[in-house]
């Protein structure tokens, strides 16, 4: 199973925010060019953060900003901004055969525990803050200012 890379890419816009945004104008081209996508991308993902309320973006050359302190967002609410909210985590096939002792029963049967590992995921991902990964790149980042920036 692999999800989409939604969640990551958003992620990366949130802490080049964090990182950047003191700096420089934090703009899609700019995002664009940390996370190494179209900037079509990274001006949809910031569509869905905003809607979500955790960045404030200015349109033209205003750039994005965070609108909440990274210590309040998570990265469940990154998840929930950016991928569909209709769709399970897990889903079942459509049609398994009622004859079948198996067929009949599978979903019930595992449903519980797929719901547990969604909600044991969810929990994982609530633990975690922009502030966290944040702490972790700043541990990592040995080097002076990027030349990035």
């Amino acid at each position: 199973m692999q999800f989409s890379s939604r969640l990551p890419i958003a992620a990366h816009i949130l802490m080049c925010i964090v990182r950047f945004g003191e700096d420089c104008k934090i703009t899609s081209d700019f995002l664009a060019g940390s996370v190494n996508v179209n900037p079509v991308i990274i001006r949809k993902t910031l569509g869905q953060l905003k809607k979500a309320g955790l960045v404030r973006v200015e349109a033209g050359v205003g750039g994005a900003s965070l609108a909440k302190p990274p210590e309040e967002i998570t990265l469940l609410d990154i998840f929930r901004a950016v991928e569909p909210k209709e769709e399970p985590l897990f889903h079942f096939h459509e049609n398994p055969n009622p004859a079948c002792p198996v067929g009949r029963e599978v979903h019930g049967i595992l449903s519980g525990y797929l719901d547990a590992a969604a909600l044991a995921m969810e929990n994982q991902l609530r633990a975690v803050t922009v502030q966290q990964l944040m702490e972790d790149l700043q541990r990592k980042d040995t080097t002076e200012k990027s030349s990035f920036s």
